[in-house]
């Protein structure tokens, strides 16, 4: 578990089904998601048991609480490529931020194996752009036609975070 000053991040469960259906079924939500809107809980229920396989694995892999509601998710998949998603209902509020820092920074604890967390985005997606880039993400590529939702072909933009360099020692300048 994580705990943030306003969110708790913690291992996922069966019983994040109805919250975590409530999510995927909203099409706000899931409009630049890499899947379209779940119209079966059976769907969810697919997705959720995949988070909680890559949360056995990882560890980092996360449902994201506030005030003991799950509003969304965060974490790694597929290590170490980030992935997130909240209620519209908590968007603006830099709760994403506040999250993906907070999985962001227990990636490079927790796993030495992991040189670049990358990320994809549909590049109309400026709120998540900006989010990246303020996390330190730089653009590595953009690639047409990716995905098929909606009836519509969708692009992708390829972000990266470099692991932090250790800050080396700085000696005394000698004169």
């Amino acid at each position: 578990m994580i705990q943030t000053p306003r969110l708790l991040l913690r291992a996922p469960a069966p019983s994040d089904l109805p919250a975590l259906h409530t999510i995927f079924s909203n099409p706000e939500a899931m409009r630049y998601w890499s899947h379209e809107t779940h119209d079966d809980i059976a769907r969810t229920e697919r997705v959720l048991d995949n988070m909680i396989a890559s949360h056995a694995d990882t560890g980092l892999e996360f449902v994201v609480e506030r005030d003991g509601a799950v509003i969304g998710k965060a974490g790694l998949w597929r290590i170490a490529e980030l992935g997130y998603i909240l209620h519209p209902d908590h968007w603006g509020q830099g709760l994403a931020r506040e999250a993906l820092g907070a999985v962001i920074e227990a990636a490079w604890q927790t796993r030495a194996d992991i040189d670049r967390i990358t990320a994809e985005i549909d590049p109309r997606n400026t709120a998540s752009a900006r989010l990246l880039t303020h996390l330190g993400f730089h653009e590595t590529g953009r690639r047409p036609r990716t995905l098929h939702l909606y009836g519509e072909w969708c692009d992708s933009t390829d972000f990266a975070l470099p692991r932090p360099q250790a800050t080396a020692a700085k000696e005394d300048p000698v004169f």
